[in-house]
């Protein structure tokens, strides 16, 4: 069954369409844009009339993809920066009346849940006993503990992302040691004192987490976390973009999504296993278990 889901997020607006059969996904397509909801607020909280035209766009054009794909079943969700807008109701019209479709606005909990589905059903290695799934958006950050067969036992949703941490500490290109230590600081002040079920292994998914896999690899350790920062501090964002073959507004936010990752590591007493899927082949995944 061809299915497609449209994924609203901080940072970007992505669409994926898969084949899913017997639990599996196959890409069939994906497309992303860098709509940066989070810099599209008034200081209200609300999104800006412009913006909310721009992502509604967007989310008309990604539809159109995937109905000449044909696509027979699609989910549109959005995550932290609708949740959180004083306006999301306009919004949510606005996307509706633009693109025919309705946006499903996520919660903590459900971010998780398919996050941590998305991750753990693709990642084509087997996977015994609890996993604890991190996932970097860039307005919220969700961590979750689970096994493969019974599913999430324990997650927790955090006001902190790539973007928002970005935005508030990064102004030099390339950033500064003073304004590292204290992005530093605050990623892992957020997790300071949580008790988290320690799993026996760990994911990462997101777009920081699938970037830095060009620029150290499959494992996220305090090794190659500092590697990567050192190279994002001693390199301008555009050498950075070239050098990696990444989108400078994804290098941008790199730093801020390099340390979110290393505390959450920290917390979860294991390495981080970059992730094939997250939520969008959550979505999936459970579109193609509800129309079989």
């Amino acid at each position: 069954m061809l299915c497609a889901c449209i994924d609203i997020g901080t940072n970007t607006t992505r669409v994926l369409v898969a084949e899913a059969r017997e639990g599996r996904l196959t890409e069939v397509m994906q497309r992303r844009a860098f709509t940066r909801m989070g810099k599209g607020m008034a200081g209200d909280g609300a999104i800006l009339p412009e913006k909310i035209a721009e992502v509604a766009g967007v989310v008309a054009e990604q539809r159109r993809l995937a109905d000449e794909l044909g696509a027979a079943h699609l989910r549109v969700v959005a995550t932290a920066a609708i949740r959180g807008a004083a306006n999301r109701d306009a919004f949510v019209a606005a996307v509706r009346e633009r693109a025919g479709v309705d946006v499903e606005i996520l919660d903590g909990d459900g971010e998780a849940r398919l996050a941590f589905l998305g991750a753990t059903r693709t990642l084509g290695e087997a996977l015994d006993g609890r996993v604890g799934v991190v996932d970097v958006g860039g307005g919220s950050s969700e961590l979750a503990v689970g096994t493969l067969a019974g599913g999430v036992t324990w997650s927790a949703s955090f006001p902190v992302g790539s973007g928002l941490l970005a935005d508030h500490y990064l102004h030099s290109d390339p950033p500064s040691v003073d304004e590292l230590r204290a992005l530093r600081e605050h990623a892992h002040g957020v997790f300071d004192g949580l008790d988290i079920p320690r799993p026996e292994c760990a994911v990462a998914v997101g777009g920081s987490a699938a970037s830095l896999r060009r620029l150290v690899g499959r494992v996220l350790d305090p090794a190659t976390l500092e590697g990567a920062l050192r190279v994002l501090s001693g390199e301008t964002v555009e050498q950075v973009a070239y050098r990696f073959a990444l989108d400078p507004a994804r290098v941008r936010l790199l730093p801020a999504g390099i340390l979110i990752l290393d505390a959450a590591s920290q917390r979860f007493g294991r390495p981080l296993r970059i992730g094939k899927g997250g939520i969008r082949e959550g979505v999936l995944l459970e579109l193609a278990a509800g129309g079989d």
